[in-house]
Order: structure tokens, then C-alpha cells, then sequence
């Protein structure tokens, strides 16, 4: 009998061994499945590669901007990443860019410029394992909708907004001073394109310029170029002769603002956009603003890591596959004001400012004004009822010239 005990408690060890190693090998294998099928990003490797595409280098402001956010990335994930950039990529090699970084295994992609948007969602869709990231984009939701392609801008309507506020504020210092009369509050604002972001822009510009000063008027001219300094200073040169004390800017050189500090006839005062221009204008910059990419590129490179969706990991405002914020997730920055030349006053004003943007309580696109739609004159818009920008998408949609107060030049120089 006791033979018959040991060989049978023997028997149920063995199956107990057995069925120990088979659940064991079940929960391995689930184990393999989940980290290399299901998240492929979880791998063996050791680093995330990351790679950007640039239509420019570190000597245009616009693209700058992005490589600050880059390097970020280096400083707070260190060893964890490796950077892969493709620099001054003009539409027709955004392709060849974006093979060469997938090449390099690339496990996310930024992609910088509206311009590269269609090429790096078609890439997306063939792509399934690779996380792409498009700058300024607006084709999030359009079909085909895909997991792995996002769309992602700063609300900068808010900046330029409060550095309308300045330029009000300036322009009653001077009528204050007696340097103008107040049917001379002028301002100017040099836009690259009819574009929607850029129409936006220069409307919250003025709006802002007229919370301070309602008696100001605008025009705007066109360069159709992102980067063409000596047009945008000569445009700038015709703006100050047809008496603008004031200009603006949504273009990427430093053309305007020197234009600005070299007029010898009177003072001509500027207001920025993407780096600070006290160093190239110090007699003549006011304040600059710029979107701060830092948060969301920052966000989504650490979303990828820890295998978390970008548009529940970043902070902002989400709209699907498309997320975008301002002032009250640093998206949206106001750089240094120029102690030399804004009036007494104006850093209380763009603090207070700033704040009311940061608890939503700036209803800009409002007022007695009609907006005509460039494209469509027949498409107009009545301000007084609002019009919320960025309540649908991060990409700007305000694209309307206001009636009566601003004037788009019909030629420009060149």
C-alpha cells in the first residue's frame, strides 16, 4: 500500500508541474503578444527614435521655433531618445524626407509645415506603426480618418490679440504726446498669404489694437512668401509712406523691423511674431509673440513611450486627432516687452490680458463689424454675434476681411 501511496502522490506532483508549466507558458506567451504584436513600440529597443522634417533651418524664426522644442526633447528625455532631422525641405522632396526617417525606424514623425500635411497623412496610412504629427494642420478629420495621424497648433490668435493691445496702447501714448493727431492712428501689418491663419491673425491684431484705440484703421499687404526679406521691407517701406505708425507681421524675416529702425523721417514702431526683435529694432520694437511647441511635442514624444494615445496624454483642447490650446497651457507665449519703447502701463495691460485669455473670458472675434470673405463676397459676417475662433480645430477658420476699417493693398510691390 505504501508503494502504491508514493507512486501516486508522485503522480499528482507531476501533474501539478505540468499544469504549473502550461499556465505558465500561457501567461508568457500573452506576456510576448501584448509587448511585441499589440504594442510594438514596447520592443527589445532601447531608445524612441524621433523625427522632425523642417521646410527651413535654425536662421528662419518659424523653424527655430520647432528645433527649441526638439532639442526639449533631448534635454528631458535624454538617452531614452534619438533625434533624426531632415532640414530645409521644400513640397517636393517631403516623400524622400519622410523615407529616410522611416528608414531610420523612426517610431514618430513631426512634420512642420502646412505645406508637408497631405504627403505625411498619406505616409501615415501607410504606415500603421508610426505615429505622425502634423504642425498646423487641418486634415485630421477628413477621411480616411487614421489612429496614427494627429494635427496640432497653438491658439495664436490670443497673442496677437495682446500685442494688438500694445499697439493700441502706443498709438494713444503718441496722440497723448501730440506726435499724431487721433485720425493718424494707423497701423500696418505685413501677412505673407490670403490664408485663413493668416487672416485670422491680423484681424485679432486689430481687434486688439481697437479694444485700446477704437479710432484706428489698417492695411494690410501681402508678400506671397513666408521668407522674402527685401519684399518685406519694401512693403513695409510703402505702409510707413502711406502714413502707418505702427506695423505688424505675420512673415518669417526680420524685413519689417528693420525697415522700421532704418525710417529716418519719424518713428515707425513694430510689433513681431515669432522671436523677439528688441536686438534688430531696439529703437522701434514694442513686443512679439509666438506659439510655444514645447508642450505638445514634448507631450506626444512621452505619449509614445508609455504607449498612452497623444490626445489623452497632452493638455488642450481636443478635437479627435486634432488638439490645440493658448495662453493657459503655455501654447501661446508673449515674448519680452521693450522697456525703451511701450508706454507706461503696458505690462499690467498684457498681464491682466494674458489672464482673462487663461479663463476664457476674451470674446475677440465680436463687435459692430462685417466681415467679407476674400474668396466669396457674397459669404459674409455679422461680429456682433461672435464668431469663436479654434472652437472646432486648432487650425485658425476666421477668414474674413473687416469692412470699412482694414484695406488690403490690391498690389503689392513685387
Amino acid at each position: 500500500m505504501r508503494i502504491v501511496s508514493f507512486f501516486t502522490a508522485k503522480l499528482k506532483n507531476k501533474r501539478e508541474i505540468l499544469i504549473t508549466l502550461a499556465i505558465s507558458l500561457v501567461l508568457i506567451i500573452g506576456y510576448l503578444f501584448n509587448r511585441f504584436i499589440l504594442n510594438p513600440r514596447t520592443t527589445l529597443e532601447e531608445t524612441l527614435r524621433v523625427g522632425f522634417v523642417y521646410d527651413g533651418d535654425e536662421s528662419i524664426p518659424y523653424t527655430n521655433n520647432f528645433i527649441r522644442a526638439q532639442h526639449k526633447v533631448e534635454e528631458l528625455f535624454g538617452d531614452k531618445v534619438e533625434i533624426f532631422t531632415q532640414s530645409n525641405v521644400t513640397p517636393d522632396y517631403v516623400d524622400d524626407a519622410l523615407e529616410e526617417l522611416i528608414q531610420k525606424k523612426c517610431g514618430i514623425i513631426f512634420t512642420t509645415s502646412y505645406s508637408q500635411e497631405a504627403v505625411a497623412k498619406e505616409f501615415a496610412e501607410k504606415h500603421p506603426d508610426i505615429q505622425f504629427c502634423q504642425a498646423c494642420g487641418d486634415n485630421a478629420a477628413q477621411t480616411p480618418v487614421l489612429n496614427n495621424y494627429h494635427t496640432f497648433m497653438g491658439e495664436i490668435y490670443q497673442g496677437r490679440y495682446v500685442s494688438g493691445i500694445v499697439a493700441g496702447l502706443k498709438l494713444r501714448e503718441l496722440i497723448e504726446n501730440g506726435d499724431i493727431h487721433e485720425n493718424e492712428a494707423k497701423v500696418g501689418y505685413i501677412a505673407a498669404y490670403p490664408f485663413p491663419t493668416v487672416i485670422s491673425g491680423y484681424t485679432a491684431f486689430f481687434l486688439g489694437v481697437r479694444s485700446v484705440m477704437p479710432e484706428a484703421t489698417m492695411t494690410v499687404m501681402y508678400s506671397y512668401s513666408w521668407g522674402n526679406f527685401s519684399v518685406e521691407k519694401a512693403n513695409t517701406k510703402k505702409l510707413i509712406d502711406e502714413g502707418c505708425v505702427i506695423i505688424s507681421q505675420h512673415s518669417d524675416t526680420i524685413g519689417p523691423a528693420v525697415a522700421c529702425e532704418e525710417n529716418a523721417e519719424k518713428k515707425v514702431f513694430h510689433i513681431g511674431y515669432n522671436q523677439s526683435m528688441i536686438n534688430i529694432a531696439p529703437g522701434t520694437s514694442l513686443v512679439s509673440t509666438r506659439i510655444n511647441w514645447n508642450p505638445y511635442i514634448t507631450g506626444a514624444v512621452s505619449a509614445v513611450l508609455n504607449n498612452k494615445k497623444i490626445e489623452r496624454a497632452v493638455k488642450g483642447h481636443v478635437h479627435g486627432n486634432d488638439l490645440g490650446a493658448g495662453f493657459e497651457q503655455n501654447w501661446v507665449q508673449m515674448l519680452e516687452l521693450n522697456s525703451l519703447t511701450v508706454p507706461a502701463g503696458a505690462a499690467e495691460e498684457v498681464a491682466k490680458a494674458v489672464q482673462a485669455f487663461k479663463k476664457g473670458k476674451v470674446p475677440v472675434f465680436q463687435g459692430n463689424y462685417t466681415g467679407v470673405n476674400p474668396y466669396d463676397e457674397e459669404d459674409t459676417y455679422d461680429l456682433r454675434k461672435e464668431f469663436r475662433e479654434n472652437a472646432s480645430s486648432s487650425a485658425p477658420k476666421f477668414c474674413y476681411v473687416l469692412r470699412d476699417v482694414i484695406t488690403v493693398e490690391k498690389d503689392s510691390l513685387f
